[in-house]
């Protein structure tokens, strides 16, 4: 039996060795309220602290014909109202909680292993954002996405848009979708290059071949599966040149890992074996704002 962590909205298992499954677990249709997406940040943030020895994360919907339909707008009217009269201040608090909330839904880039996003059925509005964050992204084939915020009277303000010229391959695809909200399917989203692979089926057919490609990846150097994200990111934000240079100094010291030299070895063998590579420091990840979450074993 894997072992469980269940929150409040979100349900976590370690099904395989290394692999760590997060699903969103909020009846009836994942719309995210506060408490949620501060859960939904400190189990990134808190990930290996939680979970132990976790080498690759695969994100997905517990409900089978929704992945997330977005935000829950009474938790956003309930917020309006609270505000006070007065503009300035009224915009000074807008303005903390959509950082926070643009904090907690960026918590996948923060973690320091690759996280998996599996797509399926409803992914409206905020579904976005949350795969935006991820490193690499699969959807069913019965999936609907719609960068909804427009229909509701504002600008998508969550990450979508910071990220979608980065993961996409067509800017004006793009943008027609986002100025539109239309609604548009798995395939139209491998054409824009928001997801990598469109799998035929569901929730339990794509959950299956994320789970797949985070054991692959889960079995390789740690160190150099961690250190690639790390550089990634920091590749997506700096120039050549100077990602160049940061690359070459982090080098510097990853090259002298002993993980080198069991994968030279066991590839010089032709051995099929997994390669006993030994588990990453605790807490390597950036310092994050901890959410007082705490898992329910």
């Amino acid at each position: 039996m894997p072992a469980t962590v269940k929150l409040n909205f979100i349900t976590v298992t370690k099904p395989r060795a290394f692999v760590v499954h997060v699903q969103l677990a909020r009846e009836p249709v994942n719309a995210f309220h506060a408490e949620f997406w501060q859960e939904y940040a400190a189990v990134f943030d808190n990930m290996r602290e939680w979970y132990g020895d976790v080498r690759a994360v695969v994100l997905s919907s517990s409900l089978p014909k929704v992945f997330c339909a977005g935000i829950d707008f009474e938790d956003l009217l309930d917020l309006k109202n609270s505000s006070s009269s007065d503009p300035a201040r009224t915009a000074m608090v807008l303005r903390r909680h959509v950082l926070s909330f643009q904090a907690a839904i960026s918590s996948p880039e923060r973690c320091p292993v690759p996280v998996i996003a599996a797509v399926h059925g409803i992914a409206y509005g905020l579904a976005v954002d949350l795969v935006a964050a991820c490193d690499i992204r699969y959807a069913a084939s019965d999936t609907r996405f719609s960068i909804k915020e427009v229909d509701v009277g504002l600008a998508p303000d969550i990450g979508t848009l910071a990220r979608l010229r980065h993961i996409s391959s067509n800017a004006s695809l793009g943008a027609e979708f986002a100025y539109t909200a239309r609604t548009f399917s798995a395939e139209e989203a491998l054409s824009l290059g928001v997801v990598s692979r469109v799998v035929q089926g569901g929730m339990d057919e794509v959950v299956r071949e994320t789970l797949s490609l985070a054991e692959e990846v889960a079995r390789k150097s740690p160190v150099a599966v961690a250190g690639t994200k790390h550089l990634l990111m920091h590749a997506r934000n700096h120039s050549v040149g100077e990602n160049l240079e940061y690359t070459a100094t982090w080098n510097a010291a990853m090259l002298q890992t002993e993980d080198i030299l069991k994968a030279v070895r066991s590839a010089r063998s032709k051995s099929h074996k997994d390669i006993n590579f030994e588990p990453l420091p605790t807490d390597i990840a950036p310092p994050a704002p901890r959410s007082n979450a705490k898992p329910k074993l």
